[in-house]
């Protein structure tokens, strides 16, 4: 994944509405929901819910699809587990990451 993409779709999960948009399609998993589901679901108004949309389109994180006279959209899991991976490509300079039960640092004694 290129820095660029990295920064178009960090930028647009860094806005509350977007992100819980994107939370909600990931949870829908493939089969996706349509703007009025979403909508509904998290309280959004259509208008401003279609401008939140088309960001995270703009960003690959989200793909639309016709489906007769509705728009289903979805999660991109590609893009997203793409992002993971570039997040944590370098994680713990290469070495296994600690388990999450474990502290990072030690206290002295």
């Amino acid at each position: 994944m290129e820095e660029q993409d990295v920064i178009k779709s960090l930028a647009a999960l860094a806005q509350e509405v977007r992100l819980r948009v994107f939370r909600a399609l990931v949870v829908a998993g493939p089969a996706g929901l349509t703007p009025g589901a979403i909508a509904s679901a998290l309280g959004v108004p259509p208008t401003s819910l279609s401008f939140h949309l088309k960001e995270l389109a703009h960003a690959g994180l989200v793909s639309q699809e016709r489906d007769g006279r509705h728009l289903i959209y979805r999660a991109s899991f590609d893009q997203m587990n793409a992002l993971l991976g570039y997040l944590t490509a370098h994680c713990c300079q290469g070495e296994a990451c600690l388990d999450v039960t474990t502290t990072c640092c030690p206290t002295s004694r």
